[in-house]
């Protein structure tokens, strides 16, 4: 069953973060912990994010804005280090606080609560008109940069910040998504350097049936994608990054991601 319901995920959270510019981390993570440890389910999602990046880098590349690159992707770079350094130290942290709703227990995890607002906070901008019209120029980029690397270190939610930013900053459909995939690729390889030696890798071999189900369901997602690009308008992207950042942030917030 898990290799079903991985597989299905996996494509699907791929196919919809290659015009979003995020969620496949964010949701494929929660379900391979379903069936596996904690530690597995990040170094697992870790892995597939990171595959992931590279064949969507490829097919996207040539359309890369390599302005916005280098303003918002190399600022990224050190503060993705300090919030993965940052994400070893709160590891250690045991805090949490359980609710009891409905009959429904949820747990929450203060980091993730925080996170989560945020989150809301985009979506909730980015759906109203007034935000809609603001011109966040590129004046703005290293921020974005600074704030998404952050969070990309911390917690893996680079996306959602990154695509609040890249949004307004004057990029074609096609430029918005390649630079968001070079961007993610960079954090990745940071983020991934820096707390690799925290995964248990030693369960890869016993489980890699199911992690190359995951890998090749997002590969036939981010190809997928690629295809559709073309049937997909700007004004169903802003959209799709509205509605992820709701649906993350609440998820974040209840303790249910």
């Amino acid at each position: 069953m898990e290799y079903v319901i991985i597989g299905i995920v996996s494509l699907l959270a791929s196919l919809l973060s290659f015009f979003s510019g995020f969620g496949l981390g964010t949701l494929l993570m929660p379900v391979f912990a379903i069936f596996f440890p904690i530690d597995l389910a990040i170094t697992f999602t870790a892995i597939v994010h990171f595959l992931n990046n590279i064949i969507k880098f490829l097919l996207t590349g040539k359309k890369i804005d390599k302005y916005v690159y280098i303003r918002f992707g190399l600022t990224a770079i050190p503060t993705a280090f300090i919030g993965a350094l940052l994400l070893i130290y709160l590891s250690e942290i045991q805090k949490t606080l359980n609710l009891d709703i409905f009959g429904i227990t949820l747990t929450i995890v203060p980091i993730k609560a925080i996170i989560g607002a945020i989150l809301i906070v985009f979506a909730l901008l980015d759906m109203s008109k007034s935000y809609q019209n603001l011109n966040l120029n590129r004046n703005k980029l290293i921020v974005g940069g600074m704030i998404s690397g952050f969070f990309g270190g911390l917690s893996g939610h680079q996306g959602a910040l990154r695509s609040a930013f890249l949004i307004n900053s004057g990029l074609t459909k096609e430029s918005f998504i390649a630079t968001s995939i070079a961007i993610a690729l960079t954090v990745d390889i940071v983020r991934m350097s820096v707390y690799a030696s925290n995964y248990v890798v030693s369960g890869i071999s016993v489980h890699l049936p199911v992690l190359l189900v995951a890998i090749l369901s997002a590969f036939a997602g981010a190809v997928g994608g690629r295809i559709l690009l073309k049937k997909i308008t700007y004004k169903s992207i802003r959209n799709l990054v509205a509605i992820f950042l709701l649906i993350i942030g609440l998820g974040l917030i209840t303790g249910l991601i």
